[in-house]
């Protein structure tokens, strides 16, 4: 698919990739952190973003369906963490997603030391 894109749809895309940033920094003007899951849906088996002969583009549609909170911070450069602050049934940590302002990992250094020593999380393991 790509050989049939041009120079300008690449170009538009990064124009829009701009904009976008601006539009998420002018949130955090007002804003320190955002808070949202980090997963839509508990961790998954593996092989469950396999792709298939007649649908190799199945396991990307399936990881975008599973991350959809994530990729917006990787691609404005936002910082962002993903803290384990619940456990499931299972005993699979569930993450809790924190993205900061450009620049200011500082303050998400300080917001996980202080949900570690409220919800200490380093003693606790998945069952494999």
């Amino acid at each position: 698919m790509g050989n049939r894109r041009r120079a300008a749809d690449y170009l538009l895309a990064i124009q829009d990739l701009q904009r976008v940033s601006r539009q998420v920094a002018r949130f955090f003007v007002e804003y320190d952190v955002w808070l949202s899951p980090t997963l839509a849906e508990p961790p998954l088996p593996l092989g469950s973003f396999d792709s298939t002969d007649d649908n190799p583009m199945q396991g990307i549609f399936r990881a975008a369906q599973f991350v959809p909170f994530t990729p917006i911070f990787n691609a404005t450069g936002q910082p962002a963490m993903s803290v384990p602050l619940h456990w499931n049934r299972d005993n699979v940590p569930i993450g809790v997603q924190f993205a900061g302002r450009f620049g200011d990992e500082a303050t998400l250094f300080r917001l996980a030391a202080q949900l570690e020593q409220a919800r200490p999380w380093a003693d606790r393991w998945p069952a494999l």
